[in-house]
């Protein structure tokens, strides 16, 4: 059964492939995400990933500083395959073991990511400025 690793700096560009190709939650402005914020993640251990067949198609990325979740993408092809779920149960392994008792994250409302999250038990919160939706997930 495959399992998750944690990123290295050699990862960032297949990273940024990933998180550039996505359909739905597209950034607004994808210079707001640079390779400075990645080399960041990454160099503080907090980027997991999950491969298949040698090559990267999906990671997450958790913030230990407010215990939000930076990121979750996978890999069109591989939606629907738990991959999305395993790598968010890692950044939140992690924010448990660091004592943190509550995660949270945004994302844009009506998409499959809103409905994950919704599965998953998180609770919606709220709305941010920008429109998407706040969850939380208590980590009790």
């Amino acid at each position: 059964m495959p399992q998750e690793r944690r990123a290295t700096l050699s990862d960032i560009d297949r990273l940024a492939e990933i998180r550039g190709a996505v359909r739905e939650n597209r950034l607004s402005d994808p210079s707001s995400v640079t390779r400075a914020d990645y080399e960041d993640f990454v160099g503080r251990g907090r980027v997991w990933v999950r491969e298949a067949g040698g090559r990267i198609v999906g990671f997450s990325a958790g913030d230990d500083r407010d215990g939000a979740i930076w990121a979750l993408f996978v890999e069109e092809d591989f939606h629907g395959q738990g991959i999305g779920t395993a790598l968010l149960a890692r950044a939140c392994g992690d924010f448990r073991r660091e004592g943190f008792t509550k995660a949270h994250l945004t994302t844009d409302p009506g998409t499959a990511a809103e409905r994950l999250y919704r599965k998953l038990g998180w609770s919606f919160i709220g709305m941010t400025e920008d429109g998407e939706y706040r969850f939380e997930l208590s980590l009790r």
